[in-house]
């Protein structure tokens, strides 16, 4: 990742951690029945997650006491805005916006020597079955402060109430507990500490449960989509649930999302953008090996694509250029089939969201897209860096080079 790092485009916006925030760190993990971690010097995002911190426990999502129960950490207001960079939901960072949203100004307040620890609660204990996903409706996003600072406040203020009352200024055990309650946590009087629980209303999402699962309950009729196939297989023994279920590899699957009008494609309109330029070119570096050029300077350069292009053997060319082909077949006759000549990873790739969508599910189906077809480096990149991570570090280095130089073209 070192290529990417150097970008700036690997987990660039993470803050560091260390010093009196590390301490108050561990004890927001050990308020959320998590271990402790042994690092002084670590780096967290906007949920409070810390790539040092995963490494450590050897676990993506340490921060998750289980699937069904989900936690963040705030110890600083510089947490807001930054990205959340392994989200358990695709609406984690809609979470943390929504909490910013409402207590800015009480998390400057209460970071200045506390932490605020995050229950992201589905009221679902645990997980059984994995259409349990369906129940994910409202989440009740509590807080609680480290060292119960709220409640010391509501203490010291009634300390201070009850001194106010007729002669309790001469009662010394009465000013020693105010003292010690000052010594152990400042003048708390004036503090702005109060956190109600926000509600969280959801609607179609991912989640990393049981392997990862699409619900899409917007639509005509909902569609649950799972990535792990020894969870599918689980779920359509399921005779409960008037639900639609998918394997993501299954055929089918596109077909079905076209007809509830959530996906499209137009292939003449496609092959004039820069998106499709990058498919293809990407799905061409595939097939080249031991070039005469770097794989960067074959693609940037027109001459040169097409001269290895005419260099791959025949399928393989026939393979990059399918749809144009289709096309061009199309412009002299209509007998032909799109599966009869377009290459079908290069055609799921080609499709996008309904133009009906609203813009909150955009980007979920985009992420679907690219999980289906990862074929465009670009929108793999903005919409599943897990997975974009994945396929890039096996890649070639010259081939790296272009991927990083697309990227930074287009943020």
């Amino acid at each position: 990742m070192q290529k990417l790092k150097a970008a700036h485009l690997y987990r660039d916006e993470l803050i560091p951690i260390s010093g009196k925030l590390v301490e108050r760190y561990n004890k927001c993990l050990k308020k959320l029945g998590l271990t402790e971690t042994k690092l002084t010097n670590f780096s967290i995002d906007g949920i409070g997650w810390s790539p040092e911190i995963a490494m450590e426990k050897e676990e993506s999502h340490y921060l998750c006491n289980g699937a069904s129960n989900p936690h963040g950490i705030i110890i600083s207001p510089i947490q807001q805005n930054k990205p959340v960079y392994m989200p358990y939901h695709t609406f984690d960072r809609d979470m943390m916006q929504l909490i910013f949203k409402n207590y800015a100004d009480q998390i400057r307040d209460i970071t200045r020597d506390s932490a605020i620890c995050i229950d992201f609660d589905q009221k679902i204990d645990a997980f059984y079955e994995p259409l349990d996903v369906l129940k994910y409706h409202i989440i009740h996003i509590n807080f609680h402060l480290m060292d119960n600072l709220y409640h010391q406040q509501q203490e010291q203020l009634q300390l201070i109430d009850t001194f106010k009352q007729g002669n309790n200024f001469i009662d010394e055990d009465l000013q020693g507990k105010i003292l010690r309650s000052a010594q152990a946590y400042g003048d708390l009087r004036h503090r702005n500490l109060e956190l109600p629980a926000l509600d969280f209303s959801t609607s179609s999402f991912y989640t990393q449960a049981f392997g990862g699962v699409y619900v899409l309950r917007d639509f005509i009729a909902p569609i649950v989509i799972f990535q792990d196939l020894k969870w599918y297989k689980e779920a359509i023994k399921d005779t409960v649930h008037e639900v639609i279920i998918f394997h993501i590899s299954q055929p089918e699957l596109m077909a079905k999302l076209q007809d509830h009008l959530i996906i499209s494609y137009d292939l003449e309109a496609i092959v004039k953008t820069k998106r499709y330029e990058r498919i293809k070119k990407f799905m061409l570096a595939q097939y080249l090996k031991n070039t005469a050029h770097p794989i960067q300077v074959i693609l940037n350069d027109s001459v040169l694509f097409k001269s290895y292009l005419n260099k791959l053997d025949l399928e393989p060319r026939k393979t990059v250029m399918s749809v144009e082909r289709y096309l061009e077949k199309m412009e002299t006759s209509n007998a032909f089939k799109i599966s009869d000549i377009v290459d079908v990873d290069l055609f799921e790739a080609l499709h996008e969201p309904h133009s009906s969508l609203p813009a909150k599910h955009q980007d979920l189906i985009w992420k679907l897209l690219v999980n289906v077809a990862p074929k465009d480096v670009l929108f793999l990149y903005w919409y599943d860096k897990q997975l974009f991570y994945k396929i890039y570090e096996p890649l070639d280095d010259s081939l790296k080079d272009w991927i990083i130089e697309i990227i930074k073209k287009n943020i």
